[in-house]
């Protein structure tokens, strides 16, 4: 989240209001009034708008404002729904265990939030510095044609040398990376396993080759290299979309849990 003129006025703004909202609920406390079904309303709303954000991206070509906005009021409306949650029920962990459930999906929601809030900070910029984008989507027709290309190379210095020392060395180690995304983990947390792995495995075998080869395998370490770019946009990416896929159903479920309790409270209070 960058810090822009509406950034800081949207910061300001939930910040007076939630303060008011504070301070509103104390005065009406001390005066033995009930301020459970605003507060309670108050935080229903913030859940519903905070909803509304996934809605937001899928029709980002509709005018309602930019997305940068929208993560801005996301983010700091969902720290603020926190405040509110502890304000409604006065207690972090609540009695009853229909409360507790809902409880406990809100904080699930909060913390997953929190995580995919540093990651939108952390993996974009590494994306960037990565190499040119490579949609999700596109990924594994890129690793296949990307084999396809090392496996011509190969069979193309067969040929030409009249060796099998390449293609034999190919099918019993780089075969085996160049199959599908490897070393996720290193990916992920910007190691350089794949690099030192792929240029050990070609300094290997380069003594071994003829000279005929030798361009060869220095294609394959083009196309290696290729690869390693491409394996880290997946993994990047994967653990993006995979925060996703933990944090919207649970958003999801805490959204219909709160209607059940809305229903609930609205039935027995009568």
């Amino acid at each position: 989240m960058r810090v822009t003129g509406i950034n800081v006025l949207v910061v300001a703004a939930t910040a007076a209001a939630l303060a008011g909202l504070v301070y509103w609920h104390e005065v009406t406390r001390r005066g033995l009034g009930d301020p459970v079904f605003v507060t309670g309303y108050v935080l229903f709303g913030a859940i519903v708008f905070l909803a509304l954000y996934s809605s937001r991206k899928k029709l980002s070509m509709l005018p309602l404002g930019q997305v940068s906005t929208w993560l801005t009021l996301h983010v700091v409306v969902g720290a603020a729904t926190v405040v509110l949650f502890v304000l409604h029920t006065g207690t972090f962990w609540p009695m009853g265990w229909a409360d507790r459930a809902l409880a406990l999906l809100f904080y699930l929601v909060s913390l997953s939030g929190l995580g995919g809030y540093a990651l939108q900070l952390w993996l974009p910029g590494r994306l960037t510095r990565s190499g040119p984008e490579i949609i999700y989507e596109r990924i594994p027709a890129e690793i296949a044609a990307l084999r396809e290309a090392a496996e011509e190379a190969v069979l193309a210095a067969v040929e030409k040398s009249g060796f099998d020392s390449l293609g034999r060395y190919y099918v019993q180690t780089l075969s085996w990376y160049f199959a599908r995304p490897r070393f996720w983990l290193s990916h992920v947390f910007g190691g350089r396993h794949a690099e030192y792995w792929l240029q050990q495995r070609v300094a290997t075998i380069r003594h071994h080759l003829s000279d005929a080869e030798h361009s060869a395998l220095d294609r394959l370490a083009a196309l290696g290299a290729a690869k390693t770019a491409v394996d880290t946009h997946y993994a990047m990416q994967s653990v993006l979309k995979g925060w996703t896929l933990f944090h919207v159903p649970l958003a999801s479920a805490l959204l219909t849990l709160a209607v059940w309790h809305l229903i609930l409270v609205h039935v027995y209070a009568r």
